[in-house]
């Protein structure tokens, strides 16, 4: 019994130790267009998500319920299987976030339950059924509708404020940024902390600490609120910098449209029990409001990439938590080797990333991408005098004309 407690205990830290990595993770689909606009400054808008993923963890258990009692037969799930999932998962958090790649948490952590249950179980383990209806069809559904309507919710804006004063419309946006904002983290909250609330609910069925169908008790409820909220006032920088830039360029206007756009689609789907990924709704709405204003464009290739992440979340996640699991399965010699593989693991990615340091201080210093001839060029030596002036004359890209653009623009 001493030895089943303490195994429990880890997977409910575990699972808290991932809701904290979800929150500096996905930080940056609710406030990096915010903070790149300049309508907050970085520090009080990672606050104010913060604030908003707590009181989202109270909205609904939906999404939980999906995770704890749909996905995976939790006759056949020890403790030890979820573990497994959470390391599979974490592990993978924690690698996109060294190289500031937005890639889903919620597939990382389907990804990870999936692969360490298959592991212990077989594949009948997993509900194919809810596997499909509720996980990968809202993957590939949430971002096509998500862009669709703030591609319309962009073109829409537009018109109706082409006649309005440029300085009223300027500080209705800067508003309306900052509450569709909110939206999303509110949004996020609902969703994502709700993952975690199924993964504890689901462990603590495996352990017999509480009736199969029962709902996330409060004080789980709780403590998945707060590890998500304390994750998302972290910041997740690095994140915030990639999304920040990149994808597309979009005014105020677009930016408006995008996170309300996404908010809207989370929490529809919050309330049907969809498990779906905050980044992929928000990237769609980005790539959609990129596409809604008169001669915008998407920037394919970072896309694709984006999109090939997004396809690898999920297999890599499973196969790290079923090598995770299949060390477990030897016994708790095995449990405490991969405990100690996953804290060195991350010890060794947060040494890593103290190399090049972001944070709130320098999240919007970066210049915007240049060209690859370009980049190369300033990597050999330092531009002579005038060449600057020269390429801002040309319209070059890196050059002084596109540092100095207008700051109603931002890249995405």
């Amino acid at each position: 019994m001493e030895s089943f407690s303490l195994i429990l205990a880890i997977v409910v830290v575990t699972a808290l130790a991932f809701d904290f990595t979800n929150g500096f993770h996905d930080t940056a689909n609710a406030m990096a267009t915010t903070i790149s606009t300049g309508a907050l400054k970085p520090k009080v808008a990672v606050a104010m998500s913060a604030v908003l993923n707590l009181v989202g963890a109270f909205l609904s258990v939906e999404v939980a319920n999906t995770i704890s009692k749909g996905l995976v037969d939790e006759t056949g799930i020890r403790p030890e299987v979820i573990f497994a999932a959470l390391v599979g998962a974490i592990l993978w958090n924690l690698l996109t976030w060294l190289v500031g790649l937005p890639s889903s948490s919620s597939h990382a952590l389907m990804g990870g339950l999936i692969g360490a249950a298959v592991a212990s179980a077989g594949v009948g383990a997993v509900n194919g059924d809810a596997l499909v209806t509720k996980v990968l069809i809202p993957a590939i559904a949430a971002p096509l509708v998500a862009g669709l309507a703030a591609l319309l919710g962009a073109r829409l804006t537009y018109k109706l404020g082409r006649k309005a004063d440029g300085k009223a419309a300027a500080k209705g946006y800067r508003a309306g940024q900052i509450a569709s904002a909110g939206l999303v983290s509110l949004a996020h909250g609902t969703n994502d902390a709700q993952k975690t609330m199924g993964i504890i609910t689901l462990a603590l069925v495996a352990g017999g600490s509480l009736a199969p169908d029962s709902d996330p008790p409060m004080w789980v409820i709780l403590s998945a609120g707060i590890a998500i909220a304390l994750g998302t006032y972290l910041g997740g920088w690095r994140i915030i910098r990639t999304m920040g830039k990149g994808l597309t360029d979009l005014q105020p206007q677009q930016g408006f449209a995008a996170q309300t756009s996404a908010a809207t689609v989370i929490l529809a789907s919050s309330h049907l029990g969809f498990s779906l990924s905050t980044t992929h709704s928000v990237s769609g709405a980005v790539m959609g409001a990129g596409l809604g204003r008169k001669g915008g464009v998407v920037r394919w290739s970072t896309a694709t990439r984006m999109f090939v992440a997004w396809g690898l979340t999920l297999p890599a996640a499973a196969l790290v938590a079923a090598i995770a699991e299949w060390v477990c399965g030897l016994g708790d010699w095995g449990t405490a080797l991969v405990a100690v593989f996953l804290v060195a693991s991350s010890a060794a990615i947060w040494k890593l990333s103290r190399r090049e340091v972001v944070d709130h201080t320098n999240v919007v210093d970066e210049p915007e991408q240049a060209g690859v001839v370009t980049t190369a060029m300033a990597a050999v030596s330092p531009p002579p005098a005038g060449v600057t002036e020269d390429l801002a004359a040309a319209g070059a890209p890196g050059s002084a004309s596109d540092s100095k653009a207008p700051s109603a623009t931002t890249s995405v």
